[in-house]
């Protein structure tokens, strides 16, 4: 530990004398290999997992009662591990890093660089359906945040190396470097200058080149798309509303199972049930096993009756038309609660890979069913299967822009970058009109933890009404005289006086204009009590209640100082105008210096 330190305090030193900007591009460079080498980590840990484990059976599916197992197991291992390793909550990767950048300074606990490797990789390795990108963005995210801690760097550039390592992360696990970059900006909302890209591009490029180095040039998506044809742009707005609506269930769906799982008591329950409801739907529907990208491939290549292999249902099914909408639409059903099962019976993963897999889903419906009912049509499958992974994404993710550029890197399918923005762009739109929030900033906004894009709003969130509260004001108790009340006034420097009952309650204040008068004859000391210069507050705080909340009512009252209360309504002190504004100024300089 002391030669930790000494070396710590050595590269502090150093530090102070690199320029800002010559630290930040080397800083960029090693967060950009860290994250890289975690995001191969994570690649073939899972793989390595997911390989031993379908060979022991011959294949995905069939009627082998290890499929009930599998999931549960691996959810097992993963509950284990956090409950006695970890120690923390590590789920729901992305929303982490935002809630670290909303209200934690961008500070990510140390443990978070290497735990959400090992939980995922048990969790996916044993056919948990989710993906494991938000894993690998949390751990990036974790690597340039410990780094600036550790060189004792200012919020700026711990939240830029921050960025710089979920860039990384995404560049890593998809060869994406483009996708990496607009990803860091687009979803997790970080307000840089543009002289602050430099650092997340060189970052992206470093962590890409370390998997390209490690995996191979191949994109994650090899496939057998063609050009697209003019006629079909209409069908590519169609799949763009169909994926919009889709986004819609995904987002709503999820978070509506998260909320049911939340509700049950126990954390063995949760996993009982969780690990239940996900193998009798893998055992149902194979696809459902996993990432889910195999069955991407497949369609992506025109391989369509791979999503059938070791069905439980009887061939002669399978070779109706019918029956293949039927299938499809309960997988788009399924893997939605497939995936809240997941992550709610205890397993780590995140919505990035679902994503992909349902919008390749929808676009290969909307092709399939466009096909069927006008003879005249011959639409692509493959292309739209690569373009409505796109829209969903988009949709889910509100991110159009990461959609498009993650899309053409991961496939090579630039050829189709005009029905990409068309889709993406069309999803997005959708789901906007009925959900202003990604699934990722959902759960915070609902818990006002999120930090906006707008930096006037996003410095209102990081201030904490509890942190505010001014407790020199005195109380006086109801029942007390006139006289009484003066000997408080004669001790405080204040103007505004609580008045509370024995219980602690606030019932009242009295202000010190409404006794001038009265406090210099002494002759009203006994014949007065509180109660006949109480009057009510003009509003009240809750001591945990949001920024934006508490300014509004000092808006409406037009009070200097409003009082503020617990739950009970037990009096806790003041919160004043100058004391939010005094903050507010200080934290402004910080978060814009």
């Amino acid at each position: 530990m002391p030669n930790t330190q000494l070396i710590i305090r050595y590269l502090t030193t150093r530090v102070k004398r690199v320029s800002e900007r010559q630290l930040m591009l080397v800083l960029s460079v090693i967060t950009g290999l860290l994250s890289g080498l975690a995001a191969v980590l994570l690649k073939h840990t899972v793989h390595f997992v997911q390989h031993n484990l379908v060979g022991l059976i011959g294949g995905i599916g069939g009627a082998n009662l290890l499929y009930f197992a599998y999931p549960a197991l691996g959810m097992l291992l993963t509950v284990l591990f956090v409950k006695y390793v970890v120690k923390d909550n590590i789920s729901h990767g992305v929303t982490r890093v935002l809630y670290a950048i909303s209200r934690k300074d961008s500070r990510l606990p140390r443990h978070h660089t290497y735990t959400s490797i090992l939980a995922s990789s048990m969790t996916i390795g044993f056919g948990g359906s989710v993906g494991a990108e938000a894993p690998i963005v949390l751990t990036g995210s974790a690597i340039g945040s410990n780094i600036g801690k550790m060189l004792r760097l200012n919020y700026k550039n711990i939240t830029l190396l921050l960025a710089c390592g979920a860039a990384g992360a995404i560049g890593g696990i998809f060869k994406a470097p483009l996708a990496g970059v607009i990803f860091t900006l687009e979803v997790l909302m970080i307000d840089i200058t543009l002289s602050s890209i430099v650092p997340l591009l060189v970052s992206a490029v470093s962590a890409t080149l370390v998997s390209f180095f490690l995996l191979g040039p191949d994109v994650e998506f090899a496939n057998a798309t063609q050009p697209y044809a003019l006629g079909n742009l209409p069908y590519y707005l169609l799949l763009g509303v169909f994926c919009g609506m889709a986004g819609l269930y995904f987002t709503r769906g999820s978070l509506f199972i998260e909320s049911r799982f939340k509700k049950m008591k126990g954390r063995w329950r949760k996993l009982l049930v969780g690990g239940s409801i996900l193998g009798v739907l893998i055992f149902i529907f194979p696809p459902l096993y996993g990432e889910g990208y195999g069955v991407l491939t497949a369609l992506l290549n025109g391989k369509s009756e791979f999503i059938f292999q070791s069905s439980v249902f009887p061939a002669s099914l399978k070779d109706s038309t019918w029956f293949i909408f039927a299938y499809l639409l309960l997988l788009l059903a399924f893997k939605v609660v497939a995936m809240s099962a997941t992550n709610s019976g205890g397993g780590v993963g995140g919505t990035f890979g679902p994503t992909l897999f349902l919008g390749g889903i929808c676009g290969f419906f909307i092709a399939k069913l466009v096909n069927f009912f006008s003879p005249t049509a011959s639409l692509p499958e493959a292309n739209f299967t690569l373009v409505g992974m796109g829209g969903l994404m988009a949709a889910v993710m509100h991110s159009p822009l990461t959609a498009i550029f993650l899309i053409a890197e991961i496939t090579g399918g630039y050829a189709l970058l005009l029905p990409l923005m068309l889709t993406s762009v069309t999803g997005y739109a959708v789901i906007c009109y009925f959900e202003p929030h990604s699934i990722y900033t959902k759960r915070l906004a609902q818990t006002g933890d999120l930090r906006m894009q707008n930096k006037d709003k996003a410095v209102l969130t990081l201030l904490r009404t509890d942190e505010l509260v001014e407790r020199d004001f005195k109380p006086v108790r109801t029942g007390a005289t006139l006289g009484e009340l003066v000997s408080v006034v004669a001790k405080s420097r204040r103007n505004v006086f609580p008045v509370t009952d024995g219980g602690g309650h606030l019932v009242g204040i009295v202000l010190l204009d409404d006794m001038r008068k009265e406090m210099f004859n002494p002759e009203l000391y006994d014949a007065t009590t509180v109660e006949d210069y109480m009057t009510s507050p003009p509003d009240v705080v809750v001591e945990n209640e949001s920024m934006e909340a508490v300014l509004e009512k000092f808006e409406k009252s037009g009070a200097w100082n409003l009082p503020v209360v617990s739950s009970g309504n037990i009096y806790v002190g003041f919160v004043s105008k100058s004391k939010i504004f005094s903050a507010y100024r200080n934290l402004l300089v910080r978060f814009s210096s």
